[in-house]
């Protein structure tokens, strides 16, 4: 439990702490956000904040999942690992993505193809390695199953249909966090609260793991407790972020932070078996990807638009709700989301712990 806390705390500390300094070296460099013509006239004011923010979360991440470890001297485990694997990558890929944006002065980085290529490489990637380093206990980091809250037995993927299934995942957690990194504060904040739950699902995986306790409703998941730690470090570097990224924002995350925060919470998802019930708890993402999907449809099929503008925290925007008014809200419905996929999570456990 002390590894939980120093991860969260140093990374906290570090995310406030570097943030300002990349706020003014980014401005120096000139790394200014390019504002899309289409969008809310009131975003072009933005035009020009730095961007490439998510460099400091992904380096807090990092640091303090070290600092717990070095503290603790417990060893490192190939599930968070796996999961910082995919989180560093797909940071990467958001890097360059920004990059191309500030060099060529327009909001355009990587084109669509060689941003699906390098999600699919990284991902591709997890889902193999995902599936080997087995323990003493024969658990690999994830299993090859779907899983709600445990593994549903009777939807096997097989080795190659998991990874095609990892791949799937991963894509569509990054490109919805991506969409909902719209307003200030509101992929950093709803991440925070997303990466909360997942400290609490992966601490008490570990203290009602099958290698700790032997009754009914214990969980076959392997490394929880530093799969907690990773969750931790990233909490605490969002919302050590999100100090600056507050509106009115000082600096953005970028598709670095937000392609890497999407990995992340698919990461976490796959490792402790709870690919469907992040569904619930990323609710807020959900919603944001479905929106723009039903946008599309709707005006290919009528010509018309199902709302004012997609993603779906715009259409208030135009509405007439104040930006922040939009913010808050929308972290109010990412905590009931939140609240309600514990609470799913601990009634299972509950359920099976009881035999029933």
């Amino acid at each position: 439990m002390r590894g939980v806390f120093v991860a969260a705390g140093v990374a906290l500390a570090l995310s406030i702490l570097m943030t300002p300094y990349l706020i003014k070296f980014f401005a120096k460099q000139g790394f200014g956000q390019e504002i899309r013509e289409d969008g809310p006239k009131s975003h072009q004011s933005k035009r020009g904040t730095p961007t490439m923010g998510g460099v400091a979360i992904l380096l807090s991440i990092w640091v303090g999942y070290l600092a717990a470890h070095l503290l603790t001297g417990e060893p490192m485990s190939a599930s968070a690992l796996l999961v910082l694997f995919l989180t560093t990558a797909l940071g990467v890929v958001g890097f360059l993505d920004d990059f191309i944006k500030i060099r060529r002065q327009r909001n355009l980085g990587l084109n669509k193809t060689s941003k699906l290529v390098g999600q699919f490489l990284t991902a591709v990637v997890f889902g193999i390695l995902a599936l080997r380093f087995a323990n003493a206990r024969n658990l690999t980091p994830s299993s090859d199953t779907l899983s709600f809250v445990r593994d549903i037995a009777v939807i096997s993927f097989g080795g190659i249909g998991f990874v095609v299934f990892a791949y799937l995942v991963v894509s569509a957690w990054s490109n919805a966090v991506n969409l909902t990194d719209g307003l200030d504060g509101l992929a950093a904040g709803t991440s925070a609260m997303v990466l909360a739950t997942y400290v609490i699902i992966g601490f008490w995986q570990f203290r009602n793991s099958c290698a700790v306790v032997s009754a009914a409703g214990c969980y076959e998941v392997r490394d929880p407790l530093d799969v907690s730690i990773v969750a931790a470090a990233a909490m605490g570097g969002c919302i050590g972020f999100l100090w600056w990224n507050a509106a009115p924002a000082r600096i953005f995350m970028g598709d670095t932070g937000s392609l890497a925060l999407g990995g992340l919470v698919a990461g976490l998802s796959i490792v402790t078996h709870t690919e469907l019930l992040l569904l619930v708890i990323g609710g807020v993402f959900v919603v944001e990807v479905l929106s723009v999907a039903l946008q599309i449809v709707v005006f290919r099929t009528t010509r018309r638009r199902l709302f004012r503008m997609a993603p779906f925290h715009h259409h208030f925007e135009l509405a007439g709700w104040a930006e922040t008014t939009v913010i808050i809200r929308f972290w109010l419905l990412g905590a009931m989301c939140a609240a309600l996929g514990l609470g799913i999570f601990y009634s299972e456990w509950l359920t099976a712990s009881a035999g029933l």
